[in-house]
C-alpha cells in the first residue's frame, strides 16, 4: 500500500517510501494490430480499426518482463494507456477486449509485487498529429483534415514524412495548426470557439467528457487491484494557442525546422502559401537559417464542408481584394476582459473534473498531476483534495535533443544558459529539481514529488553503442541525471522498458530510443541483466523503505560505495529496508552501521536495518566485497 503525507510517500506501517520505476512503455504509444510503429505509412489513416491488445507486451510475455523489473528493483510502475486505445472506433465505443487485457496483465504484476500508476498519455494530441493520445476520430469532429496536414504544414508526422525523420522534430507539432487548435478546444473551446457545437454541445464539453468517460471505464476495470494505486491525468498537457500574445509571432520556444507562426499555419490550412521560417538547432539553441515557401497546392486542413475554426471566430479573416488578413493578434490572451491563465483557468478545472470522475469508482485512487510542460503547476484555490501527488518530467536537455552527452556541459532548462564542469553541473542539477519540491510546497500544499519521466536516448552519437558495444557514455549520462533525483532525495520513473525495442526503430516512436532495454542487446535470454542498457547506472541501490526520515543518499555505481542517512522516527518498529542489486556486489558487501543492527536478504536483495531509538540519526554505509 501507498500513501501520501506531506512531501512523503509512505506504507502502511508510516515507513517513508523511495520509489524507484520506470515507464512501460514507449511503444505502447501505437496500435499493435496493425503495427502501428510510426516509421510505416501502411494503414495509417485507417484509425478505427486497430487494436492496442499486446501493448506493452503480449500476454505470455507478462512474466519474463515483470520478473525482470522485481529483480532489478525497479518495482514501481508508470504504466501507459491511451484515449485511442480505449475509444479508437467512435465516440462511446469501448474496445472491451483491450480494458480486459490491461486488468489481466496489471494483474500479473501483483504477483510480483510491482505497484502501478495508470497514465492516461498523449504527445502533442495525437498519431495524427504527429504524437499519440487522443482517436482520430476527435480532429474529425473539430472538422480537421488529417490526410491534408503534411500538405498544409498542419503537422509532421513520421508516417507521411518517411525516413529520415528529423531528430526530435516532434515536438514542434506543439504549435503547429493540428495539435495546438485540438488542444485550444479541449481545454478553451467554451472561451476562444463558442460558436463550434458537436452533437449539441461545446466541442471542449464533447471531447472531455469523452476523455473522462474513457478513463472512468478503465478505472472501473482496475479498482479492485491492489497494486493499482493511481492514475496520472494526462502525460504533458499543452496550451495550444491560449496565452500567445501575439498569433503573428514566434513565442520564443525550442523552434526546429519549418516553423509557421500561429497565423501563418491557420492561413496555410486555409489553403494560403506562405514564406515561413526554417529553424536549426544546435549547441547554440536555435536559430532561423533560411525561409521556405510553403504551397498547399490547393488542398486544406479542413474538411471539405468545413471552414478554418479560427476564420469563424473572427481572429483572421479575406478582405475585399480576396488577401487574409489577421484581426485579433491576441484573441487568445483575454478571457472577459482580463489575462487568461492556462493554468488556473484551463487545466485546474479539467483536473477537479478528472479527480472526481474516476473517484467515482475508485475512491481511495492517489491522483498524480502534470503541469503544462516546463511551467509550475496551477495553485489549488479551490479545497484541495486528498491524495494528490505532484508527477512533473525532467530530462538532461542537451543530452536529450542533440543526441550526445559531453561530460562537461549541460544546459539548464529553466532557460539560464549553458553550466559547464561536473562541480557545477550536479549542483545546478539539484537545484532545477529542488524547485519541483518548492512547486509541491507552495502551490498543492506540501504534496508528494515523484519524477514521472527522466531518462536519456541511447541511440547517442549516430548509435555507436550498438556497433561497438560501449555504453560508457550512456552510464555516466544517466548517473549525473539519477545523481541529481538522489541530492533531492526524490522518487522517479525512468523513461522508459520497451519490450519490442531495437536497435534500428528504437522505442517504435518518431525514432525515438530511450529504452533501457532491448532484444537486440540481449545476448543470454537465461540471464536477467542480459538485453539491459547503461544497468550500472540504473541499478542503484536505494532505501525502499525508512523507519525515519530521509536526510541524505549518495551512491558511487564505479566503486559501489552507498551511504544513507535519515533521522530517528520514535515509535516506528518496522526496520530501514535498503534494495541492494545483487548486479553491484556479485561478490557479496559489506555493512557498517553508526547503531543498532542489520540483516541481510540475498534472495530479495535487501538489508534490513534495526536502528537503536538511542540515536537521533542514523547511518548506513555499504561497501562492495
Amino acid at each position: 500500500m501507498i500513501l501520501t503525507d506531506s512531501p512523503w510517500f509512505k506504507d502502511e506501517t508510516g515507513r517513508v517510501l523511495m520509489l524507484r520505476g520506470v515507464n512501460v512503455s514507449g511503444s505502447s504509444k501505437v496500435p499493435r494490430v496493425p503495427d502501428g510503429a510510426t516509421y510505416r505509412r501502411e494503414g495509417f489513416f485507417e484509425h478505427r480499426e486497430v487494436s492496442f491488445v499486446g501493448r506493452p507486451f503480449p500476454l505470455e510475455e507478462a512474466d519474463e518482463h515483470w520478473a525482470r523489473l522485481r529483480a532489478w528493483g525497479l518495482a514501481f510502475v508508470r504504466f501507459l494507456v491511451t484515449w485511442e486505445a480505449i475509444e479508437h472506433a467512435g465516440p462511446g465505443l469501448y474496445d472491451e477486449a483491450y480494458l480486459d487485457y490491461v486488468a489481466t496483465v496489471v494483474e500479473k504484476a501483483l504477483t510480483y509485487d510491482i505497484q502501478v500508476v495508470v497514465d492516461f498519455h498523449q504527445d502533442v494530441w495525437s498519431r495524427f498529429s504527429g504524437g499519440d493520445g487522443a482517436p482520430g476520430w476527435t480532429l474529425e469532429v473539430a472538422g480537421l483534415e488529417m490526410r491534408h496536414f503534411a500538405a498544409t504544414g498542419a503537422a509532421i508526422v513520421h508516417a507521411t514524412h518517411g525516413d529520415p525523420f528529423p531528430r526530435m522534430i516532434w515536438p514542434t507539432n506543439a504549435t503547429k495548426l493540428a495539435a495546438a487548435t485540438m488542444f485550444t478546444l479541449f481545454f478553451g473551446g467554451r472561451l476562444f470557439a463558442p460558436r463550434c457545437i458537436v452533437e449539441g454541445e461545446n466541442i471542449q464539453d464533447y471531447l472531455q467528457r469523452h476523455y473522462l468517460a474513457a478513463a472512468q471505464r478503465l478505472a472501473q476495470r482496475l479498482a479492485h487491484l491492489p497494486n493499482v494505486i493511481g492514475y496520472d491525468i494526462m502525460n504533458e498537457p499543452l496550451p495550444g494557442y491560449i496565452g500567445w500574445p501575439d498569433i503573428n509571432r514566434h513565442n520564443g520556444l525550442l523552434h526546429q525546422g519549418v516553423t509557421p507562426t500561429p497565423f501563418q499555419a491557420m492561413l496555410l490550412g486555409a489553403g494560403y502559401p506562405q514564406e515561413v521560417d526554417v529553424f536549426d538547432t544546435s549547441i547554440l539553441g536555435s536559430r532561423v537559417v533560411r525561409r521556405e515557401r510553403i504551397d498547399p497546392q490547393g488542398l486544406r486542413a479542413w474538411r471539405a464542408d468545413r471552414e478554418c475554426i479560427w476564420r469563424q471566430h473572427g481572429v483572421w479573416d479575406v478582405d475585399s481584394g480576396g488577401q487574409p488578413r489577421l484581426l485579433r493578434p491576441n484573441y487568445f490572451t483575454q478571457i472577459n476582459g482580463r489575462r487568461v491563465d492556462f493554468g488556473q483557468d484551463c487545466l485546474l478545472p479539467f483536473y477537479e473534473a478528472f479527480i472526481q470522475t474516476v473517484r467515482a469508482v475508485h475512491p481511495q485512487a492517489l491522483i498524480f498531476v502534470e503541469p503544462e510542460v516546463n511551467q509550475p503547476p496551477p495553485r489549488w484555490t479551490n479545497p484541495r483534495p486528498t491524495g494528490l501527488v505532484y508527477a512533473p518530467h525532467w530530462y538532461d536537455g542537451f543530452v536529450l535533443y542533440t543526441k550526445r552527452f559531453l561530460p562537461w556541459l549541460a544546459y539548464d532548462a529553466r532557460g539560464r544558459g549553458k553550466v559547464v564542469f561536473w562541480p557545477f553541473l550536479r549542483r545546478n542539477f539539484a537545484e532545477q529539481l529542488a524547485e519541483f519540491k518548492r512547486h509541491a510546497r507552495e502551490r498543492l500544499g506540501d504534496v508528494p514529488v515523484i519524477i514521472g519521466e527522466c531518462g536519456i536516448p541511447f541511440d547517442l552519437d549516430d548509435k555507436r553503442a550498438f556497433r561497438d558495444g560501449n555504453f560508457s557514455a550512456h552510464a555516466q549520462a544517466m548517473d549525473r541525471t539519477l545523481r541529481a533525483m538522489e541530492d533531492n532525495l526524490l522518487s522517479y520513473t525512468l523513461w522508459n522498458y520497451t519490450p519490442d525495442n531495437t536497435n534500428t526503430h528504437g522505442d517504435l516512436w518518431n525514432d525515438e530510443d530511450l529504452s533501457i532495454f532491448s532484444r537486440d542487446q540481449q545476448t543470454r535470454p537465461e540471464d536477467v541483466y542480459s538485453g539491459g542498457r547503461a544497468l550500472e547506472a540504473i541499478l542503484r541501490p536505494y532505501p525502499i523503505r525508512t523507519a525515519g526520515e530521509p536526510l541524505s543518499l549518495e551512491f558511487d555505481y564505479r566503486s559501489g560505495h552507498f551511504h544513507y542517512t535519515f533521522r530517528h522516527m520514535p515509535g516506528l518498529d518496522a526496520p530501514t529496508e535498503i534494495f541492494t542489486p545483487a548486479f553491484h556486489y556479485p561478490h557479496g558487501f559489506e555493512v557498517r552501521v553508526s547503531d543498532g543492527t542489520y540483516k541481510t536478504d540475498p534472495t530479495r536483495q535487501i538489508v534490513r536495518y534495526y536502528p537503536a531509538p538511542s540515536h537521533p540519526i542514523h547511518e548506513i554505509e555499504i561497501t562492495r566485497r
